[in-house]
């Protein structure tokens, strides 16, 4: 029986109207994947979180979000953002600012020191992870979830890779890096510090000891300029330079720093030589307009007076008491097929030089692959891998992270400790299943019904004044405030999931949709196939499918 009270007619009901043999098509309810969804690194829940946010509901949101994601405070300072790039409505206005947002939610769980639950179970299996950086504290929280031993090796004194040692305390801050690190510890992780699995064949006896392994131990190996001898004293390794304090950062520069390079450690690098009140200049080979760090560090850059020569190279480097020549040349740069795959064609008759006191190459560094030769199979400069579980040749051992991928992000890295996660536990024990693939094709644009979303600029993160933060290693871009977070999660359209806002109830002209507590009945003996409730979703969330017959 049809009869339920209509919302816009003003008696009688639907029942006898028996129009569902009218149609060709049957609206389908379906939540499907967000664009930002597909490009999250670590495929998070990205349109349900933020309407938590919008509802308020904040420690829901923090929980949502750390099914895949344990540092969210951490993600939402340095994550280079994918998902903002694929959000819809960017085509309307701005995108949303996903990571402001996660950055929020974050800060909050951190400053009213919420944890994470126990695991609902206790596993005798026992699972070693190598690395304590972004990977390697993914994985361990993911097993650690599923309520498997974890012990977790780190080669330095503290966790967090180059979370710790790579990333200033001005793009992140220390305190949060150790409230989020702290957190995953507390669950009862076995934390040995300073321990090195060095070769193959320590690696072969941890195995033996574990019912599984993920190895972490990131990218330690850092490239090489040609023409540069990097044993002369104005010569500095990067990742030396950041991960020493700023007493030894300032011994170990002169007054005019040049870094070579065009990534973001590059310009981590040249943003912490000019808070030493060094003059900086920045070359890289990409032209102007084409440097692979991200565009906010790029104007943040300028912004503190660091100089960019781009679309260059360095040809030869030579001192002179206290000054360093570098003689360089224009160069005609193409990217490759692949991350770290490129060609620099010199540019006839366009030499020139510089004048410096320091050198810094910040090129990038590869995964030291050849302690685990004869044990684990490479392909190229990372281990060979399974895609989506990451399991190695060798059967139990499980990498992450740069020594298995070339992508250099953290949030990849994240990522990837989750997914090997999932699959040791889904091999481990018989209760877990891995979880499927999406298969799932995203909501696009056209689908949302951008008349229920009113323009709206977004709203920003703001910035230290430029001549403040030259003078400290406070963070640079400051938090949204509770008001401009609810305003900013409001400009969500939550593509693909279903916000309840009862549209489609409302405009059916047949009355052919009804309540279901949480959700919605299509009564196929009255819905003729019109689609309106298509048309007027908001979200993208139903969409016409052909019925066969």
């Amino acid at each position: 029986m049809n009869n339920q009270l209509s919302p816009i007619w003003t008696h009688l009901t639907s029942e006898g109207r028996n129009t569902g043999t009218w149609r060709s098509a049957l609206p389908n309810y379906q939540n499907q994947p967000s664009p930002c969804h597909g490009a999250c690194p670590v495929h998070g829940s990205i349109a349900a979180w933020i309407k938590q946010v919008k509802d308020k509901d904040y420690h829901g949101a923090w929980l949502t979000l750390v099914e895949n994601n344990p540092f969210p405070a951490i993600a939402g300072r340095i994550c280079h953002h994918p998902c903002e790039t694929a959000c819809n409505r960017g085509e309307l206005d701005e995108t949303v600012g996903i990571c402001s947002l996660e950055r929020f939610v974050g800060d909050m769980a951190l400053e009213n020191g919420w944890v994470f639950p126990d695991p609902e179970v206790e596993r005798t299996q026992k699972v070693a992870v190598i690395g304590g950086g972004p990977a390697g504290l993914s994985a361990a929280y993911q097993l650690r979830r599923h309520g498997f031993q974890v012990t977790l090796l780190e080669v330095s004194g503290g966790l967090g890779g180059l979370m710790r040692h790579g990333i200033p305390a001005y793009r992140l801050a220390r305190d949060v890096l150790e409230g989020e690190v702290s957190r995953i510890t507390a669950m009862g992780i076995d934390v040995r510090l300073g321990v090195e699995v060095a070769d193959k064949e320590a690696l072969a006896r941890l195995h033996g000891e574990y019912d599984a392994v993920f190895l972490a131990t990131g990218a330690s190996l850092p490239k090489r300029l040609p023409g540069l001898d990097y044993d002369q004293n104005f010569v500095m390794d990067s990742a030396e330079f950041l991960a020493a304090s700023p007493k030894a950062q300032i011994t170990a520069t002169g007054a005019h720093v040049l870094v070579i390079g065009g990534g973001s450690a590059a310009l981590d690098v040249a943003r912490s030589a000019r808070r030493l009140g060094r003059e900086v200049t920045v070359m890289s080979l990409e032209a102007e307009g084409h440097l692979p760090a991200q565009a906010v560090e790029l104007t943040e850059a300028a912004e503190e007076g660091i100089r960019f020569v781009s679309g260059a190279m360095m040809v030869s480097a030579s001192q002179h008491e206290e000054k360093v020549t570098v003689q360089a040349q224009m160069v005609d740069f193409q990217p490759g097929n692949g991350p770290g795959k490129f060609t620099a064609e010199p540019i006839k008759d366009s030499t020139f030089a510089l004048t410096v006191n320091t050198i810094i190459p910040a090129i990038g560094q590869d995964a030291d692959l050849d302690r685990w030769s004869g044990l684990l199979s490479a392909e190229g400069p990372v281990l060979d891998t399974t895609p989506g579980n990451w399991q190695t040749n060798h059967k139990g051992i499980y990498a992450g992270g740069d020594v298995a991928s070339m992508s250099r992000f953290v949030t990849h890295a994240v990522g990837m400790g989750k997914e090997a996660a999932h699959a040791i536990a889904a091999t481990l024990a018989t209760d877990l299943p891995a979880p499927p693939p999406s298969q799932q094709a995203e909501v696009a644009y056209a689908r949302i019904n951008t008349a229920y979303h009113p323009r709206h600029s977004r709203n920003l993160q703001e910035l230290a004044a430029t001549d403040a933060r030259l003078k400290t290693f406070d963070e640079v871009q400051q938090p949204l405030g509770p008001d401009a977070a609810l305003s900013e999660a409001a400009r969500c359209f939550s593509c693909g999931t279903c916000i309840f806002c009862d549209n489609c109830f409302f405009y059916c002209p047949d009355m052919a949709i009804t309540r279901l507590g949480g959700a919605y009945e299509v009564k196929l003996d009255y819905c003729k196939g019109c689609g309106l409730c298509v048309a007027e979703c908001p979200t993208g969330s139903i969409h016409m499918q052909e019925e066969a017959r």
